[in-house]
């Protein structure tokens, strides 16, 4: 029996991709474990800092812009800096952004910080995180091979799935034994460490970028050609709309169950559900679906995100509730298929462009829907704000579905791609 092929790829499309592929590649090892240190210091340090703001204003407004000034500046840096990824070796970009975080964050655990020096300081850090993120994001297309490489990214989002259940669990724990700017005297030596892996265990690389335009306007150059392709700029739509319109659950979650009369311990349990079915359908979809098939599930398995969600418009009981957002979280396993799919239709010479734009933007829109929840929610029950951000998520999942016909092969074969430029 033949194997089909996919046309972008040339490579056998009905094969089961799998984590052990990515594990294989030394210089992703050193990725993922910098990535497990980075991630766990950045969220003992939100939870850290958010907890010093609070102690020092008592203020829950000025603690919610702790969250709110990490995701902000995401878009912005991500539109108006992501010709850096061209224009900086990777492995120099990568130490220099964790090197600049830690000075950051050593700057946030000095005593006597003003609360105002604190908020900027995040917001230095919001500005760094998406070209890191999105320079990563790029480094990995170039050290996996194609079979490994949505199974890496994978890996990436369950480790920052995990990162917030053990990360908040232990900041928590942590803030027992140790103050507040301590934890972030921690955050500070974590990423410092991430630093010092990524420049003993990656190799360099050189840039294929030589420009004498502006960095902004080499930028949104960039930016325009990526928009300017219709089947990519879908792609890119739809993995935003997504996480910003599905976290209206998440983010009234507490509201909700007040309203419903849950205990703590049901609130707990009905906010781990999403994260823990997210991991649990990304396994499954791995495990189980073929590339081809991770690719023509996407809109079927981001619909299933919202469907459930629906339901809230009823105001079920938490025995209800539970299975719903645990069903919902598992529709995210249309990640794997979307990562796929955004290789394919991305011309090479914007791949690393693209990635640091989907990265910057996936965030910044993932903020504004905590906001935008936040806001409604002021004006109308949490049921029923979810349940409509629920039917305008499903009306934007049919509406920037991947169209078959989009995707034309406008690539040779990727195996490893630009392997030669190692230095």
């Amino acid at each position: 029996m033949v194997k089909s092929k996919s046309p972008n790829t040339g490579h056998a499309d009905d094969s089961r991709l799998r984590y052990r592929d990515a594990f294989a590649v030394p210089e992703f090892r050193v990725l993922i474990a910098a990535h497990v240190i980075s991630m766990l210091g950045t969220v003992i340090a939100e939870f850290s800092l958010s907890v010093l703001v609070y102690r020092r204003t008592g203020s829950p407004l000025l603690t919610a812009l702790v969250f709110a000034l990490a995701f902000t500046p995401h878009l912005f840096a991500g539109a108006l800096f992501s010709s850096l990824v061209d224009r900086v070796p990777a492995r120099r970009l990568l130490v220099s952004c964790n090197l600049a975080t830690t000075l950051l964050a050593a700057a946030m655990a000095m005593p006597g910080m003003p609360v105002f020096a604190l908020l900027c300081l995040v917001f230095g850090m919001g500005l760094i995180s998406p070209i890191f993120a999105g320079t990563r994001a790029a480094t990995l297309a170039e050290i996996l091979p194609d079979s490994a490489y949505v199974p890496g990214r994978s890996l990436f989002r369950l480790v920052a799935q995990g990162a917030q259940i053990v990360g908040f669990a232990g900041g928590g724990l942590l803030l027992v034994v140790v103050s507040p700017t301590s934890a972030l005297w921690i955050q500070s030596a974590m990423f410092l460490i991430s630093a010092v892996l990524l420049r003993v265990g990656t190799a360099k690389r050189l840039t294929g970028a030589h420009t004498n335009s502006s960095l902004l306007r080499d930028s949104l150059t960039g930016l325009r050609g990526i928009l300017a392709i219709g089947p990519l700029r879908r792609i890119l739509f739809l993995g935003w709309a997504v996480p910003a319109l599905s976290v209206f659950a998440e983010a009234l979650a507490n509201p909700y169950a007040h309203a419903r009369g849950f205990t703590s311990v049901e609130l707990g349990v009905m906010m781990a559900m999403l994260p823990l079915g997210t991991v649990l359908g990304e396994f499954l979809a791995m495990w189980r679906l073929t590339a081809s098939r991770q690719r023509a599930l996407v809109p079927y398995l981001a619909a299933l995100v919202f469907i459930p969600v629906l339901s809230f418009w009823f105001q079920p009981s938490f025995g209800i509730v539970a299975p719903i957002l645990l069903l919902s979280g598992m529709g995210f396993a249309h990640h794997l298929g979307l990562d796929r799919l955004l290789l394919d239709v991305t011309p090479e010479q914007l791949r690393s462009r693209a990635l640091a734009v989907q990265t910057a933007g996936l965030m910044f829109w993932q903020g504004l829907g905590f906001v935008t929840a936040g806001a409604l929610a002021q004006f109308a029950p949490a049921s029923a704000v979810v349940s409509v951000g629920a039917a305008v998520g499903l009306l934007a999942t049919v509406c920037l579905r991947p169209r078959t016909e989009d995707i034309q092969p406008l690539q040779a074969p990727r195996g490893r791609l630009r392997n030669d430029r190692r230095a």
